[in-house]
């Protein structure tokens, strides 16, 4: 298929109320309860991918959570500055290339007819055409719901990755030591190793769950009551190295988990409604018309929201990155991968903080995902 052809498919706190916590026996999501200020959830089955299906490395949707939405994938900081300077020579030799056809054009008296100005609408060329063999994107992000038992379905997460890093010695059995609690209620989960895979590939894995806030019992939009997971998985090597071979796409020795095998005593609390579509999310931002949300979480604050055009995302996008970046500056990086183009906007904000959109323009439609990252803490 031509890129023309597959552009135009891709476009088409103190717990206030405890007694309505669940004792994590449920398998299916709850409903909100009925009141004039429910927003209805939107209808995402579209977007949702179910068990198994893969992420990154071999790590795979666990059983219980559904991915909402495509992966946001692209390339780190440290991987475009690695390939930056073959980009600038490779743009270069274009240029001078170019200039000399226009100089014998110019002899020749045949001059070559100037370019007409490009509009730079969605998507874009891949930012490292120009080179023979543009660099992959080296980070992964997953957003999902839990929809099973939610400590049944974190613990079979945290499986993945103590068989995916073996030196790690991540538990699959004690809940308390990446979850903080009130009264025994989990108020959020919180992951983060670094190791060699199996074939020695160099990965930094970040897990992360949010309930919901616990106090209100309520879930952020799109919710549907239920907890937010989230997996980010970075190769954090030598960015060349890491280019050399492909991704790992099995993790063997997996271990097995059953229910009751938890020790830590820790219960995820319900949620009775999810908040309204026009709630301040990360970075206190606020979904236009044009948006819907389809996917959210408090903690970490993140946003995945579809569009009906293709323009309306990178915008939003876009908007998002330079409203929290010092002076308005960010960066800009698009990949191409199969029939998917990833526009990843990043910015560094006045509190240190890492901030990034990503438009991922799909088969299924058009989606923007909003990221906010504290700054890293000094040591």
């Amino acid at each position: 298929m031509s890129r023309t052809a597959t552009l135009t498919a891709v476009t088409c706190a103190v717990l206030v109320v405890l007694a309505g916590c669940d004792k994590d026996t449920s398998d299916t999501p709850t409903t909100p309860v009925s009141s004039s200020s429910t927003t209805p959830p939107p209808d995402v089955s579209e977007h949702e991918a179910g068990p198994d299906s893969p992420i990154t490395y071999g790590f795979k949707v666990p059983k219980g959570a559904t991915q909402i939405g495509p992966l946001a994938r692209f390339r780190s900081a440290a991987l475009i500055a690695a390939y930056k300077p073959e980009l600038d020579a490779a743009i270069a030799q274009r240029e001078a290339e170019d200039k000399d056809k226009a100089d014998q054009a110019e002899r020749e008296g045949t001059p070559l007819p100037s370019e007409v100005p490009k509009i730079d609408t969605p998507p874009s060329d891949d930012t490292f055409k120009p080179i023979e063999d543009p660099p992959k994107p080296d980070t992964t992000i997953s957003l999902m719901r839990i929809d099973g038992k939610p400590t049944d379905v974190v613990r079979r997460m945290l499986a993945q990755i103590s068989a995916a890093i073996p030196a790690s010695e991540v538990s699959t059995t004690n809940l308390a030591k990446y979850c903080t609690a009130i009264n025994r209620r989990i108020t959020g989960c919180h992951l983060q190793v670094r190791g060699l895979t199996t074939d020695e590939r160099d990965i930094q894995v970040t897990m992360t769950v949010d309930p919901g806030n616990v106090t209100t019992r309520t879930s952020p939009p799109a919710a549907q009551t239920r907890p937010i997971m989230t997996l980010m998985v970075e190769y954090v090597g030598n960015p060349r190295t890491g280019q050399l071979t492909r991704e790992s796409n099995e993790i063997k020795n997996v271990p097995d988990v059953k229910s009751g095998g938890d020790t830590s005593g820790l219960i995820f609390p319900r949620m009775d409604e999810d908040a309204p579509s026009n709630t301040p999310l990360v970075r206190k931002w606020v979904a236009p018309k044009a948006a819907t949300i389809i996917l959210s979480g408090y903690n970490p604050g993140f946003v995945m929201l579809t569009t009906e055009r293709a323009t309306e995302g990178d915008q939003i996008a876009q908007q998002f990155v330079i409203d929290a970046g010092v002076k308005g500056q960010f960066t800009k990086d698009v990949s191409e991968d199969l029939n998917e183009v990833n526009t990843t906007y990043s910015a560094i904000a006045a509190d240190g903080s890492t901030v990034r959109a990503t438009n991922v323009l799909s088969a299924r439609g058009s989606y923007t995902m909003l990221f906010s990252y504290p700054a890293p803490v000094k040591k």
